[in-house]
């Protein structure tokens, strides 16, 4: 079962810099683990780099300097036992989204600062995170300035031959900072996921709820297409996509219903053959919504014309409970499991 975890806040990041035998244990915690420690100047022995982040924002995520050492002592400390003759599920990768707006901030940055942080976040030697996946939007996501696709037309208007299809409007942000991000990273793997359709291919005409109109299933197939090859032209692998972002949610702006039948449909019939056809290979994900609703994914699952063309299923933790994860892995133990959403906010 492979997970992607697409956002984390409030973070407590110990690093493991030394290797660890089975049945080590940490026996030293922090001396105080809610504060700031750094104002500490001599460095102390350790085993473990430690970066604290607290909720009131006395730490922002600064390195601490504190003992934290790997023993066979007994003490009072939890025991964090590590047996590496003992596997479970493969990980595909931890990382976040790099939403439009957060393309916007970054690439504004000054550029020695932005490159400072790119490489921070993203280079895989041990000074650095190593973040090693990314979920972008196919066209805007509600967390861009403008709502737009990679299709749009005038009112009225269809281009069912794609004739007006471009990523231009990705060129200001966001494929610069993919770009900046694989020359730091080239293994960095890439999830896109659309919030709607072209509006043109909809049945209401908008870019906030309503359906795909059936009618345009093969276009919008080779909408998909044609993204993941306008993007590999940039130099962007798109390792994987979902077919629609919160398929249950008609509330955002832009957002688009698209049912498990639907979906089923849409993956048996057209994007899958489509992919097949043009030689591609990336990965389809299933469902990317909330955990509270199993049975979308199951009904697709089930569909044995689909599950050929399909990788695994995608998951977002605003409702239900993450143990419908081990459901959903159990009736379909050779596709992967991912999660792919979970924001945090003022709230």
């Amino acid at each position: 079962m492979k997970t992607m975890i697409n956002c984390v806040v409030n973070i407590l990041i110990f690093a493991l810099l030394n290797g660890c035998s089975k049945n080590h244990s940490v026996s030293t915690t922090p001396p105080n683990t809610g504060g700031d420690t750094t104002h500490q100047s001599t460095p102390v022995n350790t085993d473990v780099a430690f970066w604290l982040t607290n909720s009131d924002q006395s730490a922002l995520f600064k390195k601490q300097n504190v003992s934290l050492l790997f023993s066979n002592s007994t003490n009072v400390n939890p025991t964090i036992i590590f047996d590496s003759t003992q596997t479970f599920q493969t990980m595909d990768g931890f990382g976040f989204a790099l939403t439009g707006g957060s393309a916007y901030v970054i690439n504004r940055m000054p550029a020695t600062d932005r490159d400072a942080l790119l490489k921070e976040l993203f280079a895989t030697d041990t000074n650095n995170i190593g973040i090693s996946y990314l979920r972008v939007s196919i066209g805007a996501s509600d967390l861009s300035a403008d709502v737009f696709t990679y299709d749009d037309m005038p009112a009225g208007q269809t281009d069912t031959l794609l004739s007006n299809f471009s990523i231009a409007a990705e060129n200001a942000d966001l494929i610069p900072v993919l770009q900046k991000i694989i020359a730091i990273n080239s293994s960095i793997k890439i999830l896109g996921s659309p919030w709607t359709a072209p509006v043109w291919m909809k049945d209401n005409n908008s870019s906030v709820g309503g359906n795909l109109n059936h009618k345009y299933d093969d276009v919008y197939a080779k909408y998909f297409v044609k993204y993941i090859q306008a993007m590999q032209a940039k130099g962007i692998t798109i390792d994987a996509v979902t077919l629609q972002n919160e398929p249950m949610n008609p509330n955002n702006n832009p957002s688009m219903l698209l049912s498990a039948a639907e979906e089923a449909d849409f993956i048996k019939n057209h994007v899958g053959p489509a992919f097949k056809t043009a030689g591609i290979n990336t990965k389809i994900f299933i469902f990317d919504h909330n955990c509270g609703n199993p049975e979308y994914p199951l009904a697709i699952l089930a569909d044995t014309s689909a599950l050929k063309y399909i990788d695994g299923s995608a998951f977002h933790l605003y409702g239900g409970d993450i143990s419908a994860l081990t459901q959903i892995h159990n009736a379909a133990p050779s596709k992967n499991v991912y999660f792919t959403e979970q924001w945090v906010g003022a709230p």
